[in-house]
C-alpha cells in the first residue's frame, strides 16, 4: 500500500509571486523543491551559463591546466580514456573536441564492458604505452584506479584523474581514511579538500569544466565550447543526476541547444528515433535517446556511440544512428525477457517473501542486469539484486529503495563476494555461484527492513480542484522544467473522484481514458498511462465487474476514486481542451 503524503511547506507565496511576476501556487511549487531565499529562487527560474561556477574552484584544476598546456605545446601525445555508459561516453567527446580545438595531439579509449569491466585497467595502460601515448586523461573513472595509475607512473606516464564519483576510504575507529589515486592532478569535487560549492556534477560536466578553463587559461574565446554543453546536458539527464543547482542550468541551456545542434550524430538520431528536434525534454534524453546511446556499450562497444558524436556528415550518422538504434530494440526485447523470467521466480518461488530480492538469471544478458533489478524494484518497491552468468562465476546489479543502503549491504555480506562497489541506490557485484544462496540468506537476515519501509511514498504537492486546470497553469508550470531526479514534476491530489465513463485506447489497449467529476462538480477528461491493468483490477474489486463493463461502453457509473495528477492540454485539430494525467489513485 503506497504512503501519500501531503507536502506542507511554508513562506510567503504572495510576496514571493509579485516579486518573480508567478503566481503564489508556483511560489509554493518552488519552496516544495526545497529552494529557499531570493537568490535561489532566481538562479531557479532564471539561471543562465553566466551563473555557472568557476571551474578553477576545483582542487587540483590548476595543476591539470599547467599539465596539458605544456603537453599541447611540447606535441606530446594525450588519450583520453571513458566509460562505456552515456556520461562517459559523452565525457570522452567533450575531451577530445575541446583537447583537439586547443591543438592537442589526442585520441581516446573506451573499455568494453564484457572483456574490461568498468575504468582504467593495466591492459588499457600497457595498450597505450603501446602506441607511443605520453599522457592519460582519465574521465568519469579513476578515483578508485589507485593501482593502474601507480603502474602508469611506474612505466613514466603522466595521469590526470577526471571523476565525479565517491572516493574510496578505509574506516578505522569510526574515521574515514580516504585513499587518493596517486595520479599527477586528481579533479573531483567530492575529493576531501575541494572547494567547488556544488558536488552534484556528472563526469561529463567536470570534462566540460576542465576543458573550459584550459582555454580560457589559453587564452581562445570560451564561448566557442559552449556547443559541448548540450552533451554535458544530455550526460546529466542519462546519468540520473539531481536536476538542482548547476544541474539545472546545464540541463535547461542543453536542452535549447540541442533543439538547434549542429553535432550531426545527435540530429540523425533524433530523426531516426521519430522526435521533434523542436520539442525535446529532459525526458527524451532519460527514455529515447539516452538508452539508444547505452546500448551501444551494452550489447556492442560504446565506441559505436562516440564515433556517432563525431561523425563528419549525414551519411555516416545516419547509418551509425540506425545501428544503434536497432541495438536499443534488441537490448529492449531482450530486457522484457528477462523481466518476465524475473517476475516468474518472485511470483512462483520462496524468493517473493523476501524483503531484499537476489533473482539469478544464468541467461540473461549480463549488462542488462541493471535494467532488469531496476524494474523488478518498481514493480514490488523492493531492494533488488539480479545475477547472471558471468566468465568465472555469477556478477550482476542492485538497484535499491529509499529505506535501504545496498553498498552497505554489500559490505556485511563481503565475504561471499569476489568484488562489489556502488552507494545507496544502486551497487554491481561478483561472486562464486555456490554462494548465491547463502548471499540470499544473509542480505535477508541482516536488512531491517519494517513493513512502512516497503512501501512506496507518494508526495503530493497540494490538493487542487480541476477548475484550476487550465491552459495558463500549464504554461506556468512549465518555468519548472526540466523535471527530473531532484526535481519531478508537481503532483497534485482530488478526493472522491466520480467515473463518469471510460474506454481503453491503443494498440495494445494499455491506455485508459476517462471522464471524471470532482467534488465541486467540475468534468475533465482523465488519462492512465501506467498499471492500467491493476486500476481496473482495483476497482473491479471494489465496485463490481459489471460497472467496470458498463463504463468501458461508455454508460455512467457509480464508481469514486483518490488520484494524484498532472495537468495538461489536449491540442487536437486546432481546438485546446483541458486534461488530467492520472499518476497514483487508491
Amino acid at each position: 500500500m503506497e504512503r501519500w503524503t501531503l507536502l506542507r511547506k511554508g513562506a510567503d507565496f504572495e510576496r514571493i509571486g509579485k516579486k518573480f511576476g508567478i503566481s503564489p501556487r508556483l511560489a509554493c511549487l518552488i519552496r516544495n523543491r526545497d529552494v529557499v531565499g531570493d537568490e535561489a529562487v532566481d538562479r531557479y527560474l532564471n539561471g543562465t551559463i553566466a551563473d555557472l561556477y568557476d571551474g578553477m574552484l576545483m582542487k587540483d584544476m590548476d595543476r591539470a591546466l599547467d599539465i596539458l598546456r605544456e603537453k599541447i605545446a611540447d606535441h606530446e601525445k594525450i588519450r583520453v580514456i571513458g566509460d562505456y555508459d552515456i556520461d562517459g561516453i559523452n565525457a570522452t567527446y567533450i575531451l577530445l573536441e575541446g583537447l583537439e580545438r586547443l591543438g592537442a595531439d589526442v585520441d581516446s579509449d573506451i573499455p568494453d564492458r564484457m572483456k574490461d569491466g568498468y575504468g582504467l585497467n593495466i591492459e588499457l595502460i600497457e595498450r597505450a604505452i603501446q602506441e607511443g601515448v605520453d599522457t592519460i586523461v582519465t574521465c568519469d573513472n579513476g578515483i578508485a584506479a589507485s593501482e593502474e595509475i601507480a603502474y602508469g607512473k611506474s612505466l613514466g606516464m603522466t595521469i590526470i584523474v577526471t571523476d565525479h564519483h565517491e572516493v574510496p576510504y578505509d574506516e578505522e575507529e569510526g574515521e574515514k581514511h580516504y585513499r587518493l589515486p596517486p595520479a599527477d592532478a586528481v579533479i573531483d569535487p567530492k575529493q576531501p579538500g575541494c572547494e567547488y560549492p556544488f558536488k552534484g556534477l556528472c563526469g561529463a560536466a567536470i570534462a566540460y569544466k576542465l576543458v573550459e578553463a584550459l582555454c580560457e587559461s589559453m587564452g581562445k574565446d570560451v564561448e566557442d565550447l559552449d556547443y559541448l554543453i548540450e552533451n554535458a546536458a544530455i550526460a546529466t539527464v542519462g546519468d540520473v543526476m539531481d536536476l538542482e543547482n548547476e544541474n539545472r542550468i546545464l540541463v535547461k541551456e542543453g536542452l535549447q541547444m540541442l533543439t538547434r545542434t549542429h553535432n550531426y550524430g545527435l540530429r540523425s538520431l533524433i530523426e531516426c528515433t521519430g522526435l521533434e528536434k523542436d520539442r525535446i525534454r529532459a525526458y527524451h534524453i532519460g527514455f529515447v535517446l539516452g538508452p539508444c546511446l547505452n546500448a551501444s556499450g551494452r550489447l556492442d562497444t560504446a565506441k559505436r556511440a562516440l564515433e556517432l558524436l563525431r561523425a563528419k556528415n549525414k551519411k555516416e550518422a545516419d547509418m551509425l544512428a540506425g545501428d544503434l538504434k536497432a541495438l536499443n530494440d534488441s537490448r529492449k526485447d531482450m530486457t522484457e525477457i528477462a523481466v518476465k523470467q524475473a517476475v516468474e521466480q518472485v511470483e512462483t518461488t520462496s524468493i517473493g517473501g523476501d524483503n531484499v530480492l537476489l533473482i539469478y538469471l544464468p541467461e540473461c544478458h549480463e549488462s542488462l542486469a541493471g535494467i532488469v533489478a531496476g524494474r523488478i524494484r518498481e514493480r514490488y518497491y523492493k531492494p533488488t539484486f539480479v545475477l547472471t552468468d558471468a566468465e568465472d562465476g555469477a556478477k550482476g546489479s542492485g538497484r535499491s529503495i529509499d529505506a535501504y543502503h545496498m553498498y552497505e549491504g554489500l559490505s556485511q555480506c563481503k565475504d561471499l563476494l569476489t568484488k562489489f562497489g556502488g552507494h545507496k541506490l544502486a551497487a554491481g557485484l561478483s561472486l562464486k555461484k555456490e554462494n548465491i544462496e547463502p548471499l540470499r540468506r544473509l542480505l535477508n537476515e541482516n536488512a531491517t527492513l519494517q513493513e512502512e519501509d516497503l512501501s512506496e511514498k507518494v508526495v503530493i504537492d497540494m490538493e487542487m480542484p480541476f477548475s484550476c486546470v487550465t491552459e495558463a497553469l500549464v504554461q506556468e508550470l512549465s518555468l519548472l522544467e526540466p523535471f527530473g531526479k531532484g526535481n519531478t514534476k508537481p503532483i497534485f491530489a482530488a478526493k472522491n473522484i466520480e467515473i463518469l465513463s471510460g474506454r481503453l485506447l491503443g494498440k495494445n489497449k494499455n491506455v485508459l481514458k476517462m471522464q471524471v467529476r470532482d467534488s465541486a462538480q467540475t468534468e475533465i477528461e482523465a488519462l492512465c498511462f501506467s498499471n492500467t491493468e491493476q486500476f481496473l483490477a482495483l476497482l473491479e474489486e471494489r465496485y463490481g465487474k459489471h460497472q467496470v463493463e458498463n463504463m468501458l461502453i461508455g454508460r455512467r457509473t457509480q464508481m469514486t476514486i483518490s488520484i494524484t495528477y498532472y495537468p495538461d492540454i489536449n491540442e487536437y485539430i486546432g481546438q485546446k481542451t483541458p486534461q488530467i494525467i492520472i499518476t497514483h489513485y487508491r
